[in-house]
């Protein structure tokens, strides 16, 4: 995974929130996000169907926020403060779409707050 591809939506995401501050709904940062990635020359689409798998076969999709760059999936929030099951949802997201990084970024009150996940690695024959 790119770090400096992360680090450049992180700073996006800042950017956002230094313009809008906390209070607004979910859609409305994901629509200010994609023109700040779109600013930098990032592909990436909003609401993205993105396939589910299981041992190894397509068993449905989900819409994630954003997919950047077919590589990073972003899980936008805005609440007063993240919960584990935030968390276990991105993980669960990128076990079912064998997609190896996302970022679970909150448009919080006082602050953006970004956690970075992984897929878990080998959950079934060595992905």
């Amino acid at each position: 995974m790119n770090d400096q591809l992360t680090e450049k939506v992180i700073g996006a995401a800042y950017q956002v929130h230094n313009q809008l501050g906390f209070g607004f709904l979910e859609s409305v940062y994901e629509k200010a996000l994609s023109i700040e990635l779109n600013k930098l020359n990032i592909q990436h689409e909003s609401q993205s169907s993105v396939q589910v798998y299981y041992d190894k076969q397509v068993v449905g999709d989900f819409v994630c926020d954003l997919l950047v760059e077919k590589c990073l999936i972003l899980e936008l929030k805005s609440v007063q403060q993240l919960a584990v099951s935030h968390e276990v949802q991105l993980v669960n997201y990128l076990n079912a779409t064998m997609v190896d990084v996302g970022l679970l970024i909150n448009f919080g009150p006082s602050k953006v707050e970004i956690k970075r996940k992984y897929r878990r690695q080998n959950l079934t024959d060595g992905f």
